[in-house]
């Protein structure tokens, strides 16, 4: 049993996703953030990488290899894909751990070094790993050490799908997946298709039948329809910088209706704090910008007898460093949403 706050090192904490866990951890009244790591900044404060902090009391950052690990409680790893392996299986078995990159979302580790072109190096650690998609896997996540904290993409559209297809309710032979993304999606890094000049005014598709988490989500919906999918997944980048919607398609198997959709979903999600299913509003980003909440929207096409159904979340938040903190809270047994309770940023 922690006496006092959790005391939580973040690793990359210079990066959109470590600025957003950041200032849901202040917001937090049981946690208290002792160590923040950023290699290129190291020995900056934070206030130097974002102002706008500077009232706020927190550590300098350091090189990963600086920080001390005596007292640290959590682990919140924001690094990128391929660098969070060797890191994370180097720490201490009694510190929690949530990692926001793809190292640890596939329990088969052939699929991640194929879709990542990387050998995974921690493949003894991956056995214990548990995907935190928060609503689905509350109860394993609750026991685990380690939590593989699931893409923003792919949280989008798997909570949907997931109670629909686990209570046979669709046709998973064609499911198309269309989802549009801010920018902050694509992180800090500078990259000359995301200047304002080149993204404003316009809209894009990019990864079109390969992006990196369509492996994810088709892994995670044949998990739970226990075949294989077909899955088209195609993601766009919106001029706006942050939020997801993703419209998805399916067919509703022969001997089911709209109407057995529409209970599914509430009577799944009828408890969850931060899911809201709709039947007469197609819910847009502004709902749940700046919130731990997934919006979705239900709707039928008659002359094709296609279902609809609207998904939007916030990509930084619900797709990243929010639902890191959901999982940490469900980890260390504290109410679920601390730290989580927001208005949406409506404008």
């Amino acid at each position: 049993m922690i006496k006092g706050k959790i005391k939580v090192a973040i690793l990359g904490a210079s990066g959109y996703t470590g600025l957003e866990i950041i200032r849901l951890l202040i917001n937090s009244k049981n946690y208290s953030i002792s160590e923040v790591t950023a290699d290129s900044k190291a020995g900056m404060k934070m206030s130097e990488v974002y102002p706008h902090l500077r009232n706020y009391d927190l550590p300098r950052l350091k090189k990963i290899d600086e920080i001390k690990l005596t007292g640290i409680d959590a682990i919140v790893s924001c690094l990128p894909h391929s660098k969070s392996q060797n890191v994370i299986s180097s720490i201490p078995k009694h510190i929690k751990v949530v990692d926001l990159s793809a190292d640890f979302r596939f329990k088969n580790t052939d699929i991640y070094e194929k879709t990542y072109n990387t050998k995974h190096e921690a493949k003894g650690l991956q056995k214990e790993v548990v995907y935190g998609l928060s609503e689905i896997n509350r109860y394993e996540i609750s026991k685990s050490r380690v939590v593989a904290n699931p893409g923003c993409y792919p949280t989008s559209a798997l909570l949907p799908l997931i109670p629909v297809i686990k209570n046979n309710l669709i046709n998973t032979d064609n499911i198309i997946i269309d989802s549009k993304s801010g920018v902050s999606g694509a992180g800090r890094t500078h990259k000359d298709f995301l200047l304002f000049g080149e993204v404003s005014d316009g809209f894009m598709a990019y990864g079109v039948s390969n992006h990196r988490h369509k492996p994810e989500i088709n892994f995670q919906i044949e998990e739970f329809a226990n075949s294989l999918v077909n899955v088209s997944f195609t993601p766009h980048l919106l001029p706006i910088k942050r939020g997801i919607l993703s419209t998805i398609y399916f067919k509703i198997d022969s001997s089911h209706n709209i109407k057995n959709i529409i209970t599914c979903l509430k009577d799944s999600y009828s408890k969850e704090p931060f899911i809201n299913i709709h039947d007469n509003y197609i819910p847009s980003t502004h709902d749940v910008r700046g919130t731990n909440s997934c919006s979705i929207g239900i709707s039928f096409d008659n002359t094709s007898n296609t279902c609809i159904l609207v998904s939007v979340i916030d990509n930084l938040i619900k797709g990243a460093s929010g639902q890191a903190l959901q999982n940490l809270n469900l980890m260390f047994g504290i109410e679920e949403t601390d730290g989580l309770i927001n208005v949406p940023m409506f404008i």
